[in-house]
């Protein structure tokens, strides 16, 4: 019988619960990193934490391939497959803090269908399955009723793998913002930041060098609880998009508005 994506989702979240305490176990003890991209990094977690994923994803879904941050590309990806990210928020976790997640995304022929982001220190789990609502946290959710910008908080990602003109830009995002918004945050957990838009705790996230494993799971979750994402220049961003700027949809246009040209 095929499976559905209600059981497919149930899988992603008892393999994110496992890989997301093993995380959290992990956090407070020595851990050793190995740099990455520029001043990036990826430390033991992340590929403790990325075993725990493949070998479940195999387990449940061995007909899927699996793209997965670190281990990159495994089995076949033109039908079922799995987007994972099995820590977005490296830093963040490597310096002690409470802002990273798991992300799990199922897709099929390039629409994701079942995704997951566990952030179980910032107490945050979003789940989405085709033809239901996504949920946050076992409640419908749900993006912010602000409409103008002056009234927003929204994070950008400013990160260590950034070049000097990725810095220069995302620089020159937060100076336009400082001058516009009630607040601006830099956490750099971009499935984490995505569903604290989806349920109304942001009102908005730009990011100019976002990937598809941090954010497959989240785009769908944002998009369903009434947010909408585009690229700078207005026109809808899909996985493979760098640009993000994700909003409650509301103040999308005075959003997009401010950062023209950039």
């Amino acid at each position: 019988m095929r499976p559905t994506y209600s059981s497919i989702l149930g899988h992603a979240e008892r393999i994110a619960a496992r890989a997301a305490a093993t995380l959290v176990e992990m956090q407070g003890g020595a851990l050793a990193a190995n740099r990455k991209e520029l001043r990036d990094i990826v430390t033991q977690a992340d590929l403790a934490s990325e075993r725990i994923v493949i070998e479940g994803l195999r387990a449940a879904t061995p007909d899927a391939g699996i793209l997965s941050e670190e281990a990159g590309i495994l089995g076949p990806q033109g039908g079922k497959r799995w987007i994972v990210d099995p820590l977005d928020g490296t830093i963040n976790y490597a310096a002690g803090l409470p802002w990273f997640s798991v992300t799990m995304a199922y897709q099929e022929d390039g629409v994701t269908r079942a995704g997951i982001v566990d952030a179980p220190l910032a107490r945050l789990k979003a789940t989405f399955e085709d033809g239901a609502p996504p949920r946050i946290n076992d409640q419908e959710a749900r993006v912010s009723a602000i409409t103008s910008l002056s009234d927003a908080v929204v994070s950008v990602v400013l990160t260590s793998h950034f070049s000097p003109r990725e810095v220069a830009r995302s620089a020159e995002i937060i100076r336009r913002l400082g001058e516009a918004a009630r607040g601006v945050r830099i956490i750099v957990s971009g499935g984490l930041e995505m569903c604290l838009v989806a349920s109304a705790k942001l009102d908005a996230f730009v990011s100019i060098k976002a990937d598809i494993v941090s954010h497959a799971a989240a785009m769908p979750i944002l998009r369903g609880a009434g947010g909408r994402i585009t690229r700078l220049d207005g026109s809808e961003a899909g996985d493979d998009d760098a640009e993000r700027v994700a909003s409650n949809g509301h103040l999308h246009a005075e959003l997009l508005a401010c950062l023209k040209g950039i």
